[in-house]
Formats: structure tokens, C-alpha cells, sequence
């Protein structure tokens, strides 16, 4: 459905292209995406929202290319970015408004724009948070929250970027299970391996301007320790 071909990105002032000749396309999977700081993930994410233009190559749709901004309008009412930053998300007075902003501009009447904001808060556990004011809510509260203004879109794909930066061990057992219980395709940049091999099936690497998907069976194996016991397990690395 989403597909960068051949795509080059070049920050304004800099050297040498950030991205150089890479293709990515999403595929009926988890995917995970690693990679040292500055390597171009996020940019890879931001480009395939069109946050960022192509210096060279294209984004393509549903197979055609995106030119104009009725493809972008199309793209972005199935393809769901979650940012690093819930801050940079979230920006109505309360819960529900954030969560009903999305159904409402897609053309859900008021009252039907708050029955799928209510539903999506529901399905996440949020219920009882409709009326409460974003900016007073826990970092962990906010990124359910900005998650929730995505999934209240009803979008096919769902990029997300960082998602776990800063959020408590709780939340993020939530978000795992959030996501595991997802019936849509996933595209998630992480540094923590553990999310990671809980949520992704298959890992990329982004290295010198390219990606690679990571070799299957080469696995770093560790142990952690809880409550109930040693919990050993393993994570995809390359």
C-alpha cells in the first residue's frame, strides 16, 4: 500500500544526503526499524507522510504515485503517524475533542464524531477520560491519548516513532498489547529491544543512507527478572 522507491533526502545546509537511493515498501507485517541516532529514521517515517518531500525518487500509494494533494489527502486518511512527542500531537482543550478532531474532518457528524472518539477511548482503557484536560495528563496518559486520535481514524497502516520514549513500564505493556491486538499493518522505530520483539515480525536497519531487512535467525538472547521468575527471551537483531 505504501511504497518509497528510489528516494533521496538531503537536509537543507547539509553535505551529503541523509537518505541516498533507498526503497522501502510496507508489507503485510509488523515491521520494526533500528538504527544508530541521526541514521534517518524518523525522516524515513516523515517522508512516507509527506512531512518531508523527496529530494530525489517517489512515494507511491495504493501503486500510484503521489503528486498532488488530493493523493496526500487520500494517503493520510489511511496511513496513522504517531510522533515521538505526544506534545506535538495533541492540541484540544480535552481528551474527547483530540480524539473526535479526526472522524470530524473526514465528514462524521458531531454526535457520530464522539460515538467513535468514546468507542476508540474504550478500546484503549481510556474510558472516564473524555472530559479531562490533555495538558494535565502523565506522559504515559498522553501517548495512549495521541494513539487514540489515530486509531479514532480508522487508518489501514500505522507508523509510529519512538513510542515508548519516556513512558513508565506499565504503559508500555499496554501499548504492546495495544498493538499486538491490531489488525493493521505497523512500521515502528525503536531503540527498545524488548518493544521491539514483543510488536515487529520482521526488522530493518537503516545504515549510510540505505536500508536492509535484517537476517533471520542471527538473535541476541537475555534474561530479565521478574516477580514471577526469570523471564529469558530473544530479539531479532540482524
Amino acid at each position: 500500500m505504501l511504497e518509497l522507491r528510489n528516494v533521496s533526502y538531503t537536509y537543507p545546509q547539509a553535505k551529503s544526503p541523509i537518505l541516498h537511493n533507498l526503497s522501502f515498501c510496507v508489507e503485510n507485517e509488523h515491521a520494526g526499524i533500528i538504527g544508530p541516532n541521526g541514521c534517518g529514521k524518523t525522516t524515513l517515517l516523515h517522508l512516507m507522510v509527506g512531512l518531508l518531500k523527496p529530494t530525489e525518487g517517489e512515494l507511491f500509494f495504493q501503486g500510484e504515485p503521489v503528486t498532488t494533494k488530493l493523493d496526500m489527502y487520500n494517503l493520510r486518511r489511511q496511513v496513522g503517524f504517531l510522533f515521538q512527542s505526544s506534545d506535538d500531537q495533541l492540541f484540544s482543550p480535552t481528551v474527547i475533542e483530540d480524539v473526535a478532531f479526526g472522524p470530524l474532518n473526514l465528514g462524521f457528524a458531531p454526535a457520530e464524531a464522539r460515538a467513535i472518539a468514546e468507542n476508540t477511548l474504550k478500546n484503549l482503557g481510556l474510558t472516564g477520560f473524555e472530559d479531562r484536560i490533555t495538558h494535565k495528563l502523565s506522559g504515559g496518559e498522553k501517548k495512549l491519548v495521541a494513539l487514540a486520535t489515530i486509531l479514532a481514524m480508522r487508518p489501514k497502516i500505522l507508523l509510529l516513532d519512538e513510542p515508548t520514549n519516556n513512558l513508565d513500564p506499565k504503559t508500555t505493556s499496554r501499548l504492546i498489547e495495544i498493538l499486538q491486538n491490531l489488525e493493521l499493518r505497523q512500521v515502528i522505530i525503536s531503540h527498545d529491544w524488548d518493544f521491539l520483539s514483543h510488536t515487529t515480525t520482521t526488522l530493518y536497519k537503516i545504515d549510510h543512507g540505505h536500508i536492509h531487512k535484517c537476517e533471520e535467525g542471527h538473535i541476541h538472547v537475555h534474561r530479565h527478572i521478574h516477580k514471577a521468575g526469570d523471564h529469558p527471551h530473544v530479539h531479532n537483531l540482524k
